[in-house]
């Protein structure tokens, strides 16, 4: 399990087209075909222990909450962080607040090109 920043301030401000006041954060680029849904997740909601289908890229986009890798340690994650489960990688999901994340799937994903990893015990 890998967990990216992707807030506003890693982002690159929009100069172009008399664009004012704006910025693009770069997240993913892929070259297989993907999906890209919403996931919410209600207070004291979970997405159970399973192994991911496919490459899966979980960009937190309101709330908190928090995610497991294979060892099912809870690691804290909020709005501007994403992290990226490999295929067949074991994780769990959860808030206790709420939390709603864009999720995005491919057999390819690379968000390293774009993203800076976030640092976690």
């Amino acid at each position: 399990m890998k967990i990216y920043k992707c807030s506003k301030e890693h982002g690159k401000k929009v100069e172009k087209y008399q664009s004012h006041l704006a910025t693009y954060v770069k997240m993913a680029r892929t070259n297989e075909p993907a999906t890209i849904g919403y996931m919410y997740i209600e207070g004291e909601g979970t997405i159970g222990h399973h192994q991911a289908p496919i490459s899966q890229l979980f960009i937190v986009v309101e709330g908190e909450g928090w995610v497991t890798g294979e060892n099912q340690k809870r690691i804290s994650i909020k709005r501007g962080e994403a992290v990226l489960w490999k295929k067949g990688e074991w994780h769990t999901s959860g808030s206790e607040t709420g939390m709603t994340a864009i999720v995005i799937q491919s057999e390819e994903l690379h968000p390293e090109t774009f993203m800076e990893r976030k640092k976690h015990a």
